[in-house]
């Protein structure tokens, strides 16, 4: 393995990277000016500083965002991302991200994004309900079921959401309390969540992959996957796509990566990591460098952890034919540059991993209605959905002679455009 190249990238934060890339795509519609302003910043930025009184006590400070970016297609919607690097640069940048992705995924949403700046792994269960339900107090009437409808995102679970919802419903009237459970998705099944949400967005990554293969003339049998980030969206990609017959050489998280060229077994690998949280040390594969993770041998490479993760440096190690993205954010501009010149396929994160907030819109109409659908009923319907979203974005690529990103990007706002166009801007 030969070292990393030295970057060439410039600094860019999160947020001027997400305007840049939807620059790129107005650029390519000829977006009206007016509508390009008014989406060139988020309509509310939310910030504010909570107190937590830890176990042994002492009172500690917390800071706690929420950006919502666009609301013109309907309610805001995003996640809640527990995590030390949220800082105001980067919720802005999910929120704008969410809003480009509930778009494109044919959703009557909006986008949004929220987080606390702390380390989740570092607090006991009682110190992380009260930071949930002090986060969520402070939040106050800034969320709620037909105004903003946050979700699970790093750092965060269903049971952060059944926090966040049981909070929320014992804080509005009395009427309002039995509706109010629809303020946030991804909750367990037992407050109200939706059969199929936690494997959604892995899955959808799975969807995107079928579709690429098959407009590859190839099949996800025998495909060659490698994947960062073994956490929920990693883990359930894994675990689907070896089930529709591909093989997983190579996995990475923050605590080290894998390989085996013969393929990985997923749930043994989950096993280990459960008991041993860390992924080096597996039997069933050997522990291979970052370097080595990158320059994986694959067809397919899934970065599904966080942001920034391919870069000037780590680019040029890939010989993939497809990245697909399931982690938000996670190339660079000068990482979609090499991968570009090399001719790798990029399918972007508001496409790969939109599954999660399709199946949190079930889950959302679901607790509008009252009902409960079945496994089979929210994994077909999002197979439509995202399937359908990756139709429009591949004729969009192709008519307008488009890389993916960029089509995706003109997808989503021709449809936001459409709907300033009719409406108009008050008064």
């Amino acid at each position: 393995m030969s070292d990393t190249k030295t970057s060439t990238e410039a600094p860019m934060n999160l947020y001027e990277m997400a305007t840049a890339q939807f620059q790129r795509a107005a650029d390519a519609i000829a977006l009206e000016p007016s509508i390009r302003s008014i989406l060139t910043e988020p309509k509310n930025e939310i910030s504010f500083n909570f107190p937590v009184r830890m176990d042994n006590g002492v009172v500690r400070m917390f800071k706690g965002y929420r950006v919502q970016h666009n609301n013109i297609l309907g309610p805001y919607k995003g996640g809640i991302r527990f995590h030390h690097d949220v800082d105001v640069h980067e919720v802005k940048a999910l929120a704008a991200w969410m809003t480009w992705k509930t778009s494109l995924a044919g959703l009557p949403f909006g986008g949004a994004k929220g987080g606390v700046t702390c380390r989740p792994n570092e607090l006991s269960r009682p110190e992380l309900e009260r930071l949930t339900r002090r986060f969520t107090h402070a939040l106050g009437t800034s969320i709620g079921t037909e105004y903003d409808i946050p979700a699970p995102d790093v750092g965060t679970n269903s049971q952060i959401m059944d926090w966040m919802m049981d909070t929320h419903v014992n804080t509005v009237s009395i009427l309002d309390r039995t509706r109010g459970k629809g303020v946030v998705t991804g909750k367990s099944l037992a407050c109200g969540g939706s059969k199929g949400r936690e494997k959604a967005t892995g899955q959808g990554v799975c969807h995107i992959i079928d579709a690429w293969a098959k407009d590859s003339g190839r099949s996800v049998k025998g495909l060659k996957v490698a994947i960062q980030g073994f956490g929920n969206v990693g883990y359930w990609t894994a675990k689907i796509i070896v089930d529709m017959g591909a093989t997983v050489v190579a996995v990475m998280d923050h605590t080290g990566a894998v390989g085996n060229p013969q393929g990985i077994d997923v749930a043994g690998l989950k096993a280990y990591m459960d008991a041993n949280k860390k992924l080096p040390g597996f039997a069933g594969a050997k522990t291979i460098t970052p370097n080595e993770f990158w320059g994986s041998e694959c067809d397919v490479m899934v970065p599904a952890a966080i942001e920034n993760q391919i870069t000037g440096v780590t680019a040029p190690l890939i010989k993939a034919k497809v990245v697909v993205e399931g982690a938000n954010g996670p190339t660079t501009t000068a990482g979609d540059a090499d991968l570009a010149r090399r001719g790798i396929t990029v399918i972007p994160d508001i496409l790969a991993n939109s599954g999660g907030v399709i199946v949190s819109f079930f889950e959302w109409l679901q607790n509008r209605a009252s009902e409960y659908w079945e496994l089979e009923e929210v994994d077909a319907r999002l197979k439509r959905q995202i399937l359908e979203a990756y139709s429009n974005v591949t004729a969009t690529a192709r008519e307008r002679k488009l890389d993916f990103r960029t089509a995706a990007y003109a997808v989503a706002l021709l449809r936001i455009a459409e709907a300033y166009k009719a409406r108009g801007v008050f008064p």
